[in-house]
């Protein structure tokens, strides 16, 4: 099945190193940032944690129940795959109900000052304005808890490598991927906002009414003519566009909307693959079978065998 995007293991510390069994704390302190990598081998419940500034999360191994109570009022799992964006001094109240030494947690911590999210949020809304003037660029703290995109995940691979390199252009390349990382968080979070919640916003962004054809008309064959006439600007400006503002372009979209359909129905046991790739609106089966397998990590025959297999008595 797909891989979740999360980002590249740290190597855990060795247990005769660590300073604590709950929360032992790898830190990089850099301008703007400071990037903690936490380790708890040790079941536990209500660990505080706060930071100053906002935080990115990124959840690595094992499994933490979070207690944030100004952004839910319930508590939730929060597992590898995920982020999580805290406000500053948001007391955090941690559980580990299944942490040990055989099975630690591990979790990715980025605090960022406030001046370097403001400097690129009005960078970007200078020089790269929405799509639509009353959305500015912005983190969403209503979108707390987010499935990691790549583009995500692959940033913070980038901020953990250049966090603990020892080179003189550190600094320089640090920047640069934090801004990427900033940028990165608000795309995803435009992307869930737009493209999956976009019956909310279809008579207030283009990009939502857009979506709304598409998923009416995800069997057809769709064009970006059309849809650039649909959004009232040219191809050129809606393709750079609508990747601007959500890290994938109209082609990706579309292609992710068709695998969507296409798993569907495969689980329906009385369709073929080929069925299944026409009816999500593949006009070719053998490239239906390399997109497949290359979004999903198998092949659409695998996916469905791996549905209906029988578990071993």
């Amino acid at each position: 099945m797909k891989a979740m995007y999360s980002p590249l293991l740290p190597e855990l510390t060795p247990i005769s190193e660590l300073q604590t069994l709950v929360e032992h704390r790898s830190v990089y302190c850099l301008d703007h940032y400071e990037l903690n990598i936490f380790e708890t081998h040790n079941k536990s419940e209500k660990v505080s944690l706060v930071f100053n500034d906002l935080v990115i999360t990124a959840m690595l191994r094992g499994k933490k129940v979070m207690h944030l109570p100004t952004v839910s009022q319930q508590p939730f799992e929060y597992l590898p795959g995920e982020s999580v964006i805290v406000p500053g001094r948001e007391i955090m109240k941690i559980d580990f109900p299944e942490a040990s030494v055989d099975n630690p947690t591990q979790c990715l911590a980025v605090a960022i000052s406030s001046e370097k999210i403001k400097e690129t949020i009005d960078f970007l809304n200078e020089k790269f304005p929405r799509a639509e003037a009353h959305f500015d660029w912005n983190i969403d703290l209503e979108q707390f808890h987010l499935k990691n995109s790549m583009s995500i995940s692959n940033a913070l691979d980038r901020l953990i490598a250049v966090s603990r390199e020892d080179v003189d252009m550190k600094p320089v390349l640090a920047d640069f991927t934090l801004k990427e990382l900033i940028v990165r968080l608000m795309q995803t979070q435009a992307s869930y906002l737009f493209l999956e919640q976009y019956k909310r916003y279809t008579t207030s962004h283009r990009f939502s009414f857009v979506v709304d054809y598409i998923k009416q008309n995800i069997r057809d064959k769709i064009n970006i003519k059309t849809l650039s006439d649909k959004a009232c600007m040219s191809e050129p400006n809606f393709y750079r566009t609508f990747k601007r503002e959500f890290g994938i372009t109209p082609i990706e979209f579309i292609l992710a909307e068709r695998l969507k359909i296409a798993k569907q129905e495969l689980a329906k046991p009385q369709v073929n693959v080929t069925d299944a790739a026409f009816r999500a609106g593949f006009n070719s089966v053998s490239y239906f079978f390399t997109a497949f397998k290359r979004h999903e990590g198998i092949s659409p025959s695998d996916y469905k065998k791996r549905i209906f297999e029988t578990p071993n008595a």
